[in-house]
């Protein structure tokens, strides 16, 4: 069953990252609603997302009603805008 959407870390500690992910789930959906989250903020990467097929981003932390709103956004735009 595919996810009508999915929210990744930006980095992970020795471990594999938003971006990283975001390369190998292109591949196997290139229509997928993935929005990208991290505290870094100065991340080159949040402030071009859509350069790397990422939908929307979110900034941590987060709130609860932010969240709701970027998910219906992402599910009925399938962008940020």
């Amino acid at each position: 069953t595919p996810f009508k959407a999915v929210i990744m870390d930006l980095i992970i500690p020795f471990g594999m990252g938003g971006r990283e992910a975001m390369e190998k789930l292109r591949t196997i959906d290139p229509q997928a609603r993935v929005i990208v989250s991290s505290g870094y903020l100065n991340n080159s990467i949040m402030d071009e997302y859509q350069e790397h097929g990422f939908r929307d981003i979110m900034a941590q932390p987060y709130r609860f009603s932010d969240l709701r709103k970027t998910l219906r956004r992402v599910l009925r735009n399938g962008s940020k805008g």
